[in-house]
């Protein structure tokens, strides 16, 4: 009989995380442990990861539904129950684990076994342009060639001022500008900041304006002069077909693939055979997991054999995250397999 164990942990920012919605100090995870009773020696881990005002599993019983699926689920069936989207992800994560003998090893690939590495974004958080501005030089130094930059929050001609500088001394030919507004436009003036952005040679923008205004997202997307990638418009859909109508309705040019909001990985094939299908460019990153559930993302998503640049440079921002054999060398994210497990932060 499989037993389920859960404990929370709050991941502390190294430096707060600017976005549109606020300033990010903290964010809670639930780690869920699973084993046999018989074979208790044998574990396997998940994590469920919630982003505050974000995430539809942010609601004041999240805690008491996961300590009623934990101790009342079936771990013999095939599948998972539609469960909130994060538990989905963390239970997911717990069994592939433990199928595969509990050593965090959820899909072999030459990433696994440190043969090959995932191309990486450069995450630039909001804040003042001069931190903003030194986010952007250490990333650089660091290697990377494609960066992040969330926008939506500051005066939107010095966030524009920022970014014409930085494309006047790296043209698109050397680095790739990637923007997220998280929703921070308004349909109406929506146009105006991609025609903008578009003057600066920046690849994409994520969701320019907020989720469920489909008429109004495939106007835009129709009209843009640069890509547009839906990211919140995503999560909470789990039905295929309305799925399928979402994106045939708004026809975005790229959407954002992120397991740990949409519900697993189940899914999240299901999102990327959708956009195959539509002729819609999609890439995929993190939502702020811990190393536990960034892990298994980044292990699916080497499965996939896509060349783009990636978001899962995120396990880098707390201060008391899980040692992990993850490790980013010059904009390439790593599975080091010397390097070992450190769980002793987790009070299971």
């Amino acid at each position: 009989m499989l037993i389920g164990e859960w404990t929370k942990h709050t991941f502390i920012f190294k430096t707060p995380g600017g976005t549109s919605r606020g300033v990010l100090k903290t964010k809670p995870s639930w780690i869920i442990k699973l084993y046999d009773d018989n074979n208790p020696t044998i574990t396997g881990y998940g994590e469920c990861s919630i982003i505050p005002n974000l995430s539809i599993d942010d609601i004041p019983d999240f805690e008491n539904q996961l300590n009623n699926i934990i101790n009342t689920i079936d771990f013999t069936h095939k599948t998972i129950p539609n469960y909130l989207p994060a538990i989905q992800f963390g239970i997911q994560t717990a069994l592939l684990d433990l199928k595969n003998g509990g050593s965090f090893k959820l899909f072999n690939s030459s990433f696994t076994s440190g043969d090959s590495g995932i191309l990486l974004n450069g995450l630039i958080w909001m804040g003042t342009i001069e931190y903003m501005k030194t986010q952007i030089k250490q990333k650089l130094e660091q290697g990377f060639r494609c960066l992040k930059l969330k926008i939506g929050a500051l005066n939107t001609s010095d966030e524009l001022s920022l970014l014409k500088k930085l494309r006047d001394e790296f043209s698109s030919d050397i680095l790739e500008i990637r923007v997220d507004a998280n929703g921070a436009f308004s349909p109406k003036n929506a146009p105006f900041i991609l025609n903008k952005l578009h003057k600066l040679k920046i690849h994409s923008i994520e969701q320019p304006i907020k989720q469920k205004q489909w008429d109004e997202m495939k106007t835009l997307c129709h009209n843009t002069p640069l890509p547009i990638a839906l990211d919140e418009e995503l999560i909470g859909i789990s039905d295929e077909s309305i799925m399928s109508q979402m994106i045939l309705h708004i026809k975005p040019q790229f959407i954002i693939i992120k397991p740990g909001l949409l519900g697993g990985f189940n899914i999240s094939d299901k999102w990327i055979n959708i956009a195959n299908e539509c002729h819609t460019g999609w890439w995929i990153t993190s939502a702020l997991e811990g190393n536990i559930g960034l892990n298994a993302i980044a292990q699916w998503t080497a499965t996939k054999k896509t060349t783009i640049p990636q978001g899962l440079g995120t396990g880098q921002v707390f201060s008391n995250n899980i040692t992990s054999p993850l490790e980013i060398h010059k904009s390439i994210l790593y599975y080091n397999p010397l390097k070992n497990w450190d769980l002793s932060l987790i009070k299971l």
